[in-house]
C-alpha cells in the first residue's frame, strides 16, 4: 500500500473508535516489565480488538505473555442486557456499603454477611476483594461485575464462541460472543486446545450500551531469534515513523491526519475553555487520544509486519527523557501540531514492541545520539535541513528521516568524536581502537571508517 493510500485509510478510519477501560502494563521480550498506557488491537475493517499486555516472564526459553480480549456478545437482546444492568447494580451497592465498614473490619467479610443479594459467590467474593483493595476510593459510581478463572468456561459450536458462566446462583447459562479479528480467534482457539490458560472475566458496559466480555489468556510466546538483519525505525513529529530495511529500502508513515487532529481539539478547547464547559474538554481529550492510539496501532502494526516481510528485527531510537532535553522555542510550543510535549513516540515503542513479541520479531533501542546527523554512507557528520540531508565529505543527499532511520538499523555500539575530516559517524562498519561505548563525545585517533552503502 502507498503512504498516500495509507494515510487515506487512517482518515477515513476516525469514525470507528473503539474506548478501552483497562489500564495495560507492557514488556519487552526480553521479560522486563513496565508500564504502558491502554492499547488495543486494530483490525483492518477499522475495528479495534482491544487488549492489554498484563505481564510477560522470561520462563525456560519462552515468553509467557498475558493479554485480555475485548469481545461483544452477539445479538444481545434487551432481557439478558437489563439483567446485566440490574446485577450491576446490585454488586455496585454492594461494594459501597463495603466501603462503609472501617478498615480494619473488611478482612473479616465474606459472602455469607451477603447473602440477600443474587449474585453467585464466586462473583460476591470477587467483588469483597476488589472493595477492599481499593483503599483510596469512597464511592464508586459503577463496579463491573468480575470472577475468577474457575467460574466461567469457553465454548465453540461451529463458528460461534460462546461464554457459559451464571452471575445467579444455580443458574448457568452460555451467552455467544461476537468474535472478529485473527489475533481474537488465535487466542481463543489456543484456550479450546488447552495451550493458553484462562485468566479472569469481566463484564463491562459502553457508554452506548454495549455489553462486552473481557476475557484474560496466558500464553507462551517464543523468544525471538536474531538474525543479524534489522530494521531501523525513526521517530518523529513530520513522519510519525520512517523504516528502513538493511538494504536502503525506506517506507514512510506520515499521518498528518494526527496534525490536523491536534490543531482542530486545540481550537476546540479554547472556545469551549471560554465558555466554561470543562466536561464537554474532557470529553473531546479522550476523543482525541482514542484517534491518536488508532493510528498509532495502524503504524505499529505495519512497522512489525514490514519488519517480517523482510525477515528483520527492529531496532528503535532510545527517546526516554527527550521532552525535559531537547529544547523547543516558544512560538512552536504554541502550535498544538508542533509541540514536543503532545509527540506520542512512547505510545508507538509500546505498541510496537508487544506486536512484535506476538510476531516473533526482536526488538533492540539504541541511543539517539547523531543519528540524524551522521551521513549513512561515511559516517561523517552532515548538514541538515529541514527534511534534506547532504553529506560534504561524499556528497550523499537525501531525506533526512530515512538517513537517520538507516542509522539506527545499522548501529553496533561506538560513537565517534563530532569531527568531519576524522569522525567516523555514530555507526561505523567496525569497531575502531581506542572507541568507547555508547559515548558520543568518546575521543580517538584513527582513520576514518567508512560505512557501506
Amino acid at each position: 500500500m502507498s503512504d498516500s493510500r495509507a494515510v487515506g485509510r487512517l482518515g477515513r478510519a476516525r469514525v470507528h473508535h473503539k474506548k478501552v477501560p483497562l489500564c495495560g502494563a507492557a514488556a519487552n521480550w526480553h521479560g522486563r516489565c513496565a508500564r504502558a498506557g491502554n492499547f488495543s488491537v486494530a483490525h483492518p475493517s477499522g475495528y479495534h480488538i482491544p487488549c492489554k499486555i498484563r505481564k510477560l516472564r522470561y520462563i525456560d526459553g519462552m515468553v509467557t505473555q498475558t493479554l485480555s480480549l475485548k469481545l461483544p456478545f452477539l445479538r444481545l437482546n434487551a432481557t439478558k442486557a437489563a439483567d446485566f444492568a440490574r446485577l450491576q447494580d446490585l454488586n455496585t451497592a454492594a461494594a459501597n456499603r463495603i466501603l462503609d465498614v472501617p478498615k480494619e473490619e473488611r478482612a473479616a467479610l465474606t459472602t455469607a454477611h451477603f447473602g440477600h443479594v443474587l449474585l453467585g459467590s464466586a462473583w460476591m467474593n470477587q467483588t469483597i476483594r476488589n472493595a477492599r483493595a481499593k483503599t483510596g476510593v469512597k464511592r464508586f459510581k459503577v463496579l463491573p461485575l468480575e470472577t475468577n478463572n474457575q467460574n466461567w468456561t469457553l465454548h465453540k459450536v461451529g463458528d460461534t464462541y460462546s461464554l457459559g458462566f451464571g452471575l445467579l446462583r444455580g443458574v448457568k447459562k452460555r451467552v455467544p460472543l461476537d468474535v472478529y479479528g485473527a489475533h481474537a480467534t488465535r487466542a481463543l482457539d489456543a484456550l479450546l486446545a488447552g495451550t493458553a490458560k484462562t485468566g479472569g472475566l469481566k463484564l463491562w458496559r459502553s457508554r452506548r450500551g454495549i455489553w462486552y466480555a473481557l476475557v484474560s489468556v496466558t500464553m507462551d510466546v517464543p523468544v525471538a531469534e536474531r538474525s543479524g538483519r534489522w530494521v531501523g525505525v525513526d521517530r518523529g513529529q513530520n513522519h510519525l515513523a520512517v523504516a528502513s530495511t538493511p538494504t536502503g529500502r525506506p517506507r514512510f508513515w506520515t499521518c498528518g491526519v494526527v496534525r490536523q487532529a491536534r490543531r482542530h481539539y486545540a481550537a476546540k478547547r479554547r472556545r469551549l475553555q471560554k465558555a466554561g464547559k470543562h466536561t464537554t474538554i474532557t470529553h473531546l481529550e479522550h476523543k482525541e487520544a482514542r484517534l491518536v492510539r488508532h493510528v498509532n496501532h495502524v503504524i505499529s502494526k505495519e512497522i512489525v509486519q514490514f519488519a517480517v516481510d523482510h525477515g528483520c528485527g527492529i531496532r528503535l531510537e532510545e527517546l526516554r527523557g527527550i521532552r525535559q532535553t531537547a529544547r523547543q522555542r516558544t512560538d512552536t510550543k504554541r502550535q498544538a501540531d508542533k509541540n514536543r510535549d503532545y509527540w506520542p513516540y512512547f505510545d508507538l515503542e509500546t505498541k510496537v514492541m508487544y506486536k512484535a513479541a506476538l510476531a516473533g520479531v526482536p526488538v533492540e533501542k539504541v541511543p539517539a545520539a547523531y543519528t540524524s546527523k551522521s551521513c549513512c554512507r561515511c559516517g561523517a557528520i552532515g548538514q541538515r535541513e529541514r527534511h534534506s540531508f547532504r553529506c560534504p565529505r561524499c556528497g550523499y543527499r537525501g531525506h533526512a528521516d530515512h538517513n537517520a532511520s538507516r542509522n539506527v538499523g545499522r548501529w553496533v555500539g561506538v560513537s565517534c568524536p563530532v569531527v568531519l575530516e576524522r569522525g567516523a559517524g555514530a555507526m561505523p562498519a567496525s569497531v575502531p581502537p581506542g572507541a568507547v561505548y555508547d559515548s558520543p563525545q568518546a575521543p580517538y585517533a584513527t582513520d576514518p571508517v567508512r560505512g557501506t552503502a
